[in-house]
Order: structure tokens, then sequence, then C-alpha cells
């Protein structure tokens, strides 16, 4: 149930109820006994999830844990020395070209 802040116009009372969404609005001012009481309009109140159980990883199995940390084993345990076939790149993320060959500009000749 949500908690609603009042305000009497009357008075400026200000208060909170605690109240079912369904319930009706308060017009009665518990200070001054008038009927002035309006519902002010709020931001509310962030929802606030304490304690564990709010993940989906939270409800894993262990033996699903321990089928997950094999597979992990496994996948990262073979293959660290693979190389990829793309050129080296420098800090500048351009291609490394000192592995191909360089042409030597063509001069004119003078003759």
């Amino acid at each position: 149930m949500p908690t609603y802040d009042y305000k009497c116009d009357a008075c400026q009372h200000q208060w909170e109820e605690f109240q079912s969404i369904k319930a009706d609005p308060i017009k009665k001012c518990p200070s001054c006994g008038k009927s002035k009481a309006r519902r002010q309009i709020g931001g509310g109140a962030g929802l606030i999830f304490k304690g564990t159980g709010f993940y989906l990883t939270d409800y894993r199995s262990d033996a699903y844990k321990k089928a997950a940390e094999a597979d992990k084993k496994a996948s990262s345990g073979g293959d660290s020395s693979a190389k990829s076939d793309s050129p080296a790149k420098n800090d500048s993320g351009k291609s490394d070209s000192s592995s191909a060959p360089k042409s030597e500009p063509k001069k004119k000749s003078s003759e």
C-alpha cells in the first residue's frame, strides 16, 4: 500500500497517510477538522530491492554452476596461442605496413 501526502488548504497542515490505492482521498484535516484537505502530487518513493534473489543467476542450481565453470575452463584453456590473420595495428589504429614490400617512388629522368 502506498503512502500519500496531504495538505490542508485551510490551516496549511501537511501529513502522510498510509492508504490503499483504491481508497478515496481524505477530505477532513486531522488538525483543524475542516474538509479542505487535498492529496498532493508526489514523486513517490523509488522501488528498493534489498537482499538476494533479484538476478537470474541467483536462482541457478549448483549443478548448473558447476557445468558452466567446467565449460568456461574448457573454452579458455587450449587456444591461448591462436593468432589472427589480420595485419598488426600500430598505436594510431592504422595497419602496420612494415611487413608489406615498399616500392620506391619513380624518378623523372632529366634527359
